[in-house]
């Protein structure tokens, strides 16, 4: 049982077992109360009531640190690695051998590559962390928690941001683990992937278990209709794309770094309305510093950027944003939302000057209240009230206020930046069908997503970015395997020739 201090029922009545060599997965939408369950297995909180045993004993787990030396290892979502250091650095942070009162360098590389030898993960140990691939990346995260003795280890969305090959390998490296007596827990919002990898499921559902079963057993429709207690639609019907006019429009852009390094390399394309361009890639590839400059977060860059035909170099983010162009940013609590503020002015914060909600003198708040209830029922927002902080929600929940507040301004343009990830499949399925509607409504929509699932479904045409310019361009989405994709996305496969990169009509390449 774990209640938090504004009465929140987190977890109630949760019980979780776990075997000695098994993957587990961990199943629930945003807000059931698998964070929660997991910062407890971890020392992060505290249990309000309840027993952890561990190899049969009962046990407190107080921080952390207390859990490592238990043999409880966790890997987050978002990497807990320093970029400057190199591998093997990573790897002993902390706890170093030491010679003398200085670090032992030349022991710790060696010990790095004795325990990515023994779990047979090929690995530079030498190389700075902040050059490697995202992929890699993580297995150093996981060789982090191995290097410390633990036994059993929590894998928060650990293919979120992976190609299939990458995936791949990991799932190769998990089963090696499980070989080797170790046990994983594995949360994921993709089904497919526990389907692949994984012996026995937990499903959660407003803080209580729904059970645990064996997931070869199960379909992954059965799985999302426990997770989310009704029928949720995994693939959807799409119809043929009808484009319309051009209404972004980007030549030639060119984007380096604060460091100067080049991120987007002489990129050109069009997005007309009626279609979603998606784009996908892996993380680092220039699809952040693109979605900079298309929204005006970054004015250092050349070549020329159009919206509804206006070319948005001296513009400010308000006048791109009066274009009707809509962001969901890739880091919600970063760019997306203010954490300290409550939901209403959140939802609010882009659109209290439209005259629906603005008097001569005051806000409208009778208008704002009514409105920001309706959209908590329509994104399903899981909260006590409008006046709840937004910071105290569940990242999930965050991500559907956030996207309340960009849909609800009935944009011409939408840039959805990872829009689902971290998200439940019921509110997936939400957000999907949303961005479906508005590109048959005529709307723009520039998808950028790591879920190669997503942009292969939603996308009527589909490029892949790969050190700053489009390796491959698709004109039929749906028909790319993702294998395939995967190569584009690690730069095996390139196209010389980009068909269907610039429409006719437009000026050529």
């Amino acid at each position: 049982m774990k209640i938090y201090s504004n009465g929140v029922v987190a977890n109630e009545d949760v019980s979780l077992d776990l075997k000695k060599g098994e993957i587990h997965a961990l199943l629930g939408e945003n807000g059931a109360g698998k964070s929660t369950l997991m910062k407890v297995l971890f020392g992060i909180e505290s249990p309000d009531q309840g027993k952890i045993l561990l190899k049969g004993q009962e046990t407190a787990i107080k921080s952390p640190q207390d859990a490592i030396a238990k043999g409880i290892g966790m890997v987050h979502q978002h990497f807990m690695l320093v970029p400057s250091l190199s591998v093997a650095e990573n790897i002993i942070l902390g706890v170093a051998p030491v010679k003398g009162i200085f670090i032992d360098k030349k022991r710790a590389v060696q010990e790095a590559r004795d325990i990515a030898e023994k779990y047979n993960f090929h690995i530079d140990v030498t190389a700075r962390v902040e050059e490697i691939p995202v992929g890699v990346k993580q297995k150093v995260e996981i060789l982090k928690a191995l290097y410390r003795g633990a036994e059993i280890l929590i894998l928060d969305e650990p293919t979120a941001v992976l190609t299939p090959q990458e995936t791949g390998e990991l799932f190769v490296q998990l089963k090696k683990l499980k070989e080797n007596g170790h046990t994983v827990i594995f949360i994921s919002h993709k089904l497919d992937e526990i389907k692949e990898i994984c012996d026995r499921a937990t499903i959660m559902r407003n803080g209580r278990s729904m059970g645990t079963y064996q997931v070869a057993g199960m379909s992954t429709d059965e799985m999302s209709r426990l997770m989310v207690g009704r029928e949720v639609v995994l693939k959807f019907e799409k119809k043929p794309a009808e484009r319309r006019q051009t209404l972004m429009q980007v030549r030639d852009l060119t984007v380096h770094n604060s460091q100067g390094v080049l991120k987007v390399d002489h990129l050109s394309f069009d997005v007309k309305g009626g279609e979603i361009l998606g784009i996908a890639g892996v993380e680092g590839n220039g699809q952040s510093e693109l979605v900079e400059v298309m929204t005006g977060l970054n004015q250092n860059y050349q070549g020329t950027v159009r919206v509804a035909n206006t070319d948005i170099r001296k513009k400010s983010i308000k006048e791109i944003r009066n274009r009707s162009l809509a962001h969901i940013p890739e880091d919600r609590m970063k760019s997306g939302c203010a954490g300290t503020l409550n939901i209403l002015e959140n939802l609010f914060s882009n659109q209290y000057e439209r005259k629906e909600f603005s008097g001569r003198m005051f806000l409208k708040s009778r208008e704002m209240q009514k409105k920001a209830k309706e959209w908590i029922a329509q994104y399903r927002v899981k909260c006590s009230s409008y006046k709840q902080k937004v910071g105290m929600l569940s990242g999930g929940n965050i991500q559907k206020v956030i996207v309340a507040r960009e849909f609800s301004t009935n944009p011409s343009i939408i840039i959805a930046n990872q829009p689902t990830r971290g998200i439940d499949v019921g509110a997936s399925e939400l957000i999907r069908r949303r961005l479906l509607e508005f590109r048959d409504a005529g709307c723009a929509v520039i998808l950028i997503s790591a879920d190669l699932n997503e942009v292969l479904s939603l996308s009527d045409r589909l490029a892949v970015m790969y050190k700053g310019q489009f390796a491959g361009i698709f004109t039929d989405a749906e028909q790319v395997a993702e294998d395939l994709l995967g190569q584009y996305m690690l730069g095996i496969k390139k196209d010389e020739k980009l068909e269907g990169a610039i429409y006719e009509s437009c000026e050529t390449l």
